[in-house]
């Protein structure tokens, strides 16, 4: 049994005090960590409105054919979406994306613009009209059901570009509308299931990621609809 005198050593004994204190403290240092894994979290999660459950901003837009839509709300809600950026000015990278795109709608048949849509939005909106957009298209041949080109205010673009991960970590390329990502994100807005991958992926491959997804494009394996 402790005597009294034992109790008063040990706890004069600055090696017990300052164990006792780190005791004492361990509560609130665990919490500490605990924020600071969670803040961590978000900041390394892609920007977002909170508009859908993956944070798919519910931005007005306007389409190829001058219709006023909102994002999120007329084009991506409850639906498997292909998602990617352009320009039509763009030479370089964004013509042989279109036509990359246009197989993978070939391999979709008739699922397109039934419960699979393509979405191109400019990166210089403050440049394409609509009517821009329809020429581009026309120019493309990717006037075909369920793809829409899209258009709308400088900032609504960016901020759906930041939320959807078109961005590159380095702010010079970043800045380069000529090195612009060239990916394509690939998304069940109904499962909240989202992939992105090269747009210049073979059609096939494309189809694959859509697989992971989509369990009807699993179900159908790489077998053309319609």
């Amino acid at each position: 049994m402790t005597s009294k005198t034992d109790t008063r050593s040990v706890a004069a004994n600055p090696r017990h005090l300052r164990a006792r204190r780190a005791w004492l403290l361990a509560p609130a240092a665990a919490a500490g960590v605990a924020a600071a894994v969670l803040a961590t979290r978000k900041a390394s999660a892609p920007p977002h409105s909170g508009d859908a459950r993956y944070g798919v901003p519910d931005v007005p837009l306007v389409t190829h054919e001058g219709k006023a839509v909102r994002f999120h709300t007329d084009l991506v809600r409850g639906r498997i979406v292909f998602i990617n950026m352009m320009y039509a000015q763009c030479t370089n990278r964004c013509p042989p994306m279109t036509q990359n795109l246009k197989q993978l709608h070939a391999l979709l048949g008739e699922r397109m613009g039934r419960d699979i849509f393509m979405h191109s939005i400019s990166l210089q909106p403050e440049f394409d009209r609509p009517q821009d957009l329809r020429a581009y298209m026309k120019q493309q041949g990717a006037d075909l059901p369920g793809w829409t080109f899209l258009t709308g205010a400088k900032a609504d673009v960016e901020k759906l570009r930041w939320a959807l991960g078109f961005y590159d970590r380095d702010p010079v390329l970043d800045g380069d509308i000529t090195q612009h990502t060239g990916l394509l994100r690939i998304g069940n807005d109904a499962l909240d299931r989202w992939s992105m991958s090269p747009a210049l992926m073979k059609p096939e491959r494309l189809l694959e990621r859509l697989m992971g997804i989509d369990p009807v494009s699993r179900a159908l394996g790489r077998k053309p609809v319609g």
